[in-house]
C-alpha cells in the first residue's frame, strides 16, 4: 500500500475517472451520502490496496485526484449515510459500488447473495440490512485511456426521408452467415465484415439500428434457468459496450473491446451506413426493491430512481422490469446526455433509439413532451445531429404517447404494423381500405400536428419483440415454451394467421398462400409513407419456430438461419428499395396537399372511379388503389394497387397508359396498359405502375 500516493482534492468534473495532468481525477455523484470513499485494487480486481475518503460534496459531487497512476487503475466505490429504505436511502458500504461512469467494466457479474443490500431471507426482507462484504465477487471500473475524439471523417449524413432502417442483433446476425470467418462470426466485427456488408448494400437499406449494446447483465431467474438475456435490455454499464458481441481474443479487455467497436462503425460508414443504437435509460439491472445493490442503489438511490409515493422503500415500476430512472432529477439527465455524448463523440454512432421513452419524459404529473431532458437533448451541440427514434409507450398506466414527442423525435408506430397485419391477413377486428390507406400515408392523424412531418412515423411489422414475419403467416399462437415460463410470456393475441397449419409444413398451396402475403406485407412496409423499419431476417423468411419473445435464446432460435434464406424473398426486398430510392414521391418528405402546386394522392376503386365516402365503408370491397401526383404535373407519375383478397382482381385504370414496374408476387413484368382497360391485378399482391 505504501507506493500509492496520497490523493487531493481534485476536481467536481466531469463525473467519473478521468486520466488527466499526471494522474487520475474521480467525481462521483451522491447528493445524499455522509461520505464517499475510493477503493483501489490489483490488475486482476481480486486485491485491495488503498482505500482513500473523496472530497466534498461539492454541488452533490465527491471528488479526488490521484496523482502518479494513470488508465488501467482498476477501483470500486463505496457509500456511507443512512440504511433507511423508508426514506428512500440504501447505503451500505459493505457493498463495493460500480462507478456509473465506468468506460471500462473487469470482472464476470454472478448471482451471489453478498450482491444484495438486505439479508435474504430476514423477516424485514428488503428494509434489512446485509453485512457481508461482496468486493471480492463484485464488477469493478478500470480507468479508460485518455478520451479519443472520433473524427468520423466517414460519416454518412442521410436526409431524414432516405433512411431505411435495419433492426438487428449484433451476433444474431452474423452468427450463422457464410463467408465470415468462423472467429468473426457474432461479433462487432463480424457484423462489419464485407459479407455483411454486401448483404446490407444489397437490400438497400441506409441505417443500422442495433439492439442494445451496453454493458449488461443476466437477470437472477435467468441464470437459475442456464438462460441468458440475449436481446440487452437489462443495463449496468452505460458507457461501455458489452463484451459478449467482441472476439473472443478481445473480452477479457475491456480497451480491445472499445476499439473493436469503433472499427465495426468506421468499417460500416465506409460503406455508407449509419449506426444507431437501442438504448436503455427507463430501467437499470439492479431491478426491484429485491435486487442487488451494484452501483446506483448505494450511491443514492432515492435520487437516481423514481420511489412509490407514501412507501420510498418502494420503486415505480413503470418500465415493467422492476425500477424507473428518475429522470426528471437534473443529475440523472445529465447523466444520460453524458452517456449518449460518449457514443456520439468518442464511439462514432449516428442516433439513438430509446427504449420505452415516455420515461424519459415523465414528472411527478405524467409524461410532459416539453420536460426538460427533452428541451436539453434537443439544445444539445454534440447531440443536434444524430437520429432520435422514440419507442414511445411504457409500461404505466398513460404510458401510450404515440405522436407526442417533441421535435424531430421518429416514433415506432405500432398503429402501422397492426394495420398491415390485418388487411394482409384478413383477421382480427377486420381492417378496411380507410385505415390501410391511412398508416400508408404516415398516419396523419397521429403526426400531422406542429411541425412534425411524415418521417416522424416509423413504420413496421415486426421487431426483435414479438413476431417474425415467416412466424406471424405460420403460426396462429406464441409457442415460447423454451423461455421457462410454461408460454405465460410474450404478447398474447398478436395478428397473425397459419392459413391452415401450425407452423412448418409441406403443403404447396398453404406456402405459396403464405409467400404472397409476405411479399404483399413487405412491399406495403417499404413502398409506404414514413420511415420504413425493417426487422433482421424477414428479408430471409427467418423463423424463430413461433416463439415471439425469444429475449433469452442466445441459440439457433434467434440466429438468422442463412442456409434456409428464401432468396427469391431478398430480391423482392431490395427491389422494393431500389423503387424508393428512385423515386421521391414513394418518401415524400411533406405531406400530401390537394392544392396544384404541391404533390398530392388521389384514391381510386376497382372500377376505375375515384373513392366516396360511401367505398370507404364498403367492408365488402377491400381492393383499392391510390395515384400520385408530383407538384405541378399535370397527371400522376405512379399508381399503387393493393389486392388483399384470395383471387385475382380485375381493375381499370384510368389517367394512363401505365406499365407496371414492381408486382411483390414476382410475376413477369406486363406490357403496359392503356387507359379504360382493365389489369388483372394477382392475389394477394401490390403493384407499382408508372405512367409512360
Amino acid at each position: 500500500m505504501a507506493h500509492l500516493p496520497e490523493i487531493q482534492p481534485g476536481w467536481h468534473e466531469p463525473l467519473g475517472a478521468l486520466a488527466r495532468d499526471g494522474g487520475v481525477n474521480f467525481a462521483v455523484f451522491s447528493e445524499n451520502a455522509t461520505r464517499l470513499e475510493l477503493c483501489v485494487f490489483d490488475a486482476e480486481g481480486q486485491r485491495e490496496l488503498r482505500r482513500y475518503t473523496l472530497d466534498g460534496p461539492h454541488d452533490g459531487v465527491w471528488h479526488g485526484f490521484l496523482p502518479g497512476v494513470g488508465p488501467g487503475l482498476v477501483y470500486g466505490l463505496r457509500a456511507h449515510g443512512p440504511y433507511a429504505p423508508e426514506q428512500g436511502h440504501r447505503f451500505n458500504p459493505h457493498k463495493l459500488l460500480l462507478d456509473p461512469y465506468a468506460r471500462e467494466i473487469v470482472g464476470h457479474f454472478g448471482w451471489r447473495a453478498e450482491h444484495l443490500g438486505y439479508e435474504l431471507g430476514h423477516p424485514d426482507g428488503p428494509r434489512s440490512l446485509d453485512a457481508r462484504d461482496n468486493a471480492a465477487q463484485a464488477l469493478k471500473a478500470r480507468v479508460a485511456p485518455p478520451p479519443v475524439a472520433h473524427g468520423r471523417p466517414h460519416q454518412p449524413r442521410r436526409a431524414p426521408a432516405d433512411v431505411v432502417l435495419y433492426e438487428v442483433h449484433v451476433k444474431g446476425f452474423s452468427k450463422l452467415l457464410p463467408g465470415v470467418p468462423p472467429e468473426l462470426r457474432g461479433t462487432y466485427a463480424g457484423l462489419a465484415h464485407a459479407a455483411s456488408i454486401a448483404h446490407f448494400k444489397r437490400l438497400g437499406v441506409t441505417t443500422l439500428s442495433l439492439l442494445p449494446v451496453h454493458y449488461s447483465v443476466d437477470e437472477s431467474h435467468l441464470a437459475e434457468r442456464g438462460l441468458h438475456n440475449y436481446w440487452g435490455y437489462n443495463t449496468l454499464g452505460f458507457f461501455c459496450p458489452d463484451p459478449r458481441w467482441a472476439q473472443a481474443a478481445h473480452r477479457h479487455d475491456p480497451t480491445a473491446v472499445a476499439a473493436e467497436f469503433r472499427q465495426m462503425v468506421s468499417a460500416l460508414h465506409e460503406a455508407g451506413l449509419e449506426v444507431v443504437l437501442d438504448v436503455v435509460y427507463n430501467h437499470t439491472a439492479e431491478g426491484s426493491e429485491f435486487g442487488p445493490t451494484l452501483s446506483l442503489r448505494g450511491l443514492d438511490n432515492k435520487s437516481w430512481y423514481r420511489l412509490v409515493s407514501g412507501d420510498w422503500s418502494r420503486y415505480e415500476n413503470l418500465t415493467g422490469c422492476g425500477n424507473t430512472l428518475h429522470c426528471s432529477h437534473p443529475r440523472v439527465t445529465q447523466f444520460v446526455l453524458d452517456s449518449l455524448r460518449y457514443w456520439v463523440a468518442e464511439m462514432g454512432v449516428d442516433g439513438f433509439r430509446f427504449d420505452l421513452a415516455p420515461v424519459l419524459g415523465r414528472s411527478s404529473q405524467g409524461f410532459d413532451p416539453a420536460a426538460a431532458f427533452f428541451t436539453a437533448l434537443r439544445q444539445d451541440p454534440v447531440l443536434a445531429g444524430v437520429h432520435l427514434i422514440a419507442e414511445p409507450w411504457d409500461a404505466a398506466y398513460d404510458g401510450y404517447q404515440v405522436g407526442r414527442f417533441p421535435g424531430r423525435f421518429l416514433e415506432w408506430n405500432d398503429k402501422f404494423r397492426d394495420a398491415v397485419r390485418g388487411y394482409w391477413l384478413g383477421v382480427g377486428q377486420g381492417v378496411g381500405r380507410g385505415e390501410l390507406a391511412r398508416r400508408f400515408l404516415a398516419s396523419s392523424d397521429v403526426f400531422h400536428h406542429g411541425q412534425r412531418q411524415p418521417m416522424a412515423s416509423v413504420n413496421f411489422m415486426t421487431a426483435h419483440d414479438g413476431f417474425t414475419l415467416a412466424d406471424l403467416t405460420s403460426y396462429s399462437k406464441k409457442h415460447n415454451q423454451a423461455n421457462g415460463e410454461d408460454n405465460r410470456d410474450g404478447r398474447d393475441g398478436e395478428l397473425c394467421a397459419n392459413f391452415g397449419v401450425e407452423g412448418a409444413t409441406e403443403d404447396a398451396t398453404i406456402n405459396a398462400t403464405r409467400d404472397r402475403v409476405r411479399r404483399a406485407m413487405l412491399a406495403t412496409l417499404l413502398l409506404a409513407q414514413g420511415t420504413p423499419m425493417l426487422c433482421a431476417g424477414d428479408e430471409i423468411a427467418n423463423s424463430q419456430g413461433g416463439n415471439n419473445n425469444a429475449y433469452c435464446q442466445d441459440n439457433e432460435t434467434t440466429w438468422l438461419n442463412w442456409a434456409r434464406a428464401d432468396d427469391r424473398l431478398t430480391g423482392l426486398v431490395a427491389a422494393a428499395l431500389t423503387l424508393r430510392a428512385r423515386e421521391p414521391l414513394l418518401r415524400h418528405p411533406r405531406w400530401f396537399a390537394s392544392g396544384p402546386s404541391e404533390a398530392s394522392i388521389a384514391w381510386y376503386g376497382p372500377g376505375g372511379q375515384e373513392m366516396t365516402p360511401s367505398d370507404w365503408h364498403d367492408a365488402g370491397q377491400r381492393a383499392f388503389g391510390a395515384q400520385l401526383r408530383e407538384a405541378a404535373a399535370t397527371v400522376p407519375r405512379l399508381m399503387i394497387v393493393f389486392n388483399p383478397d384470395p383471387g385475382p382482381q380485375p381493375f381499370l385504370l384510368c389517367n394512363g397508359p401505365w406499365q407496371v414496374v414492381f408486382d411483390s408476387g414476382g410475376e413477369s413484368a406486363s406490357p403496359p396498359v392503356p387507359p379504360g382497360l382493365p389489369l388483372s391485378v394477382p392475389a394477394r399482391s401490390l403493384l407499382v405502375l408508372r405512367r409512360v
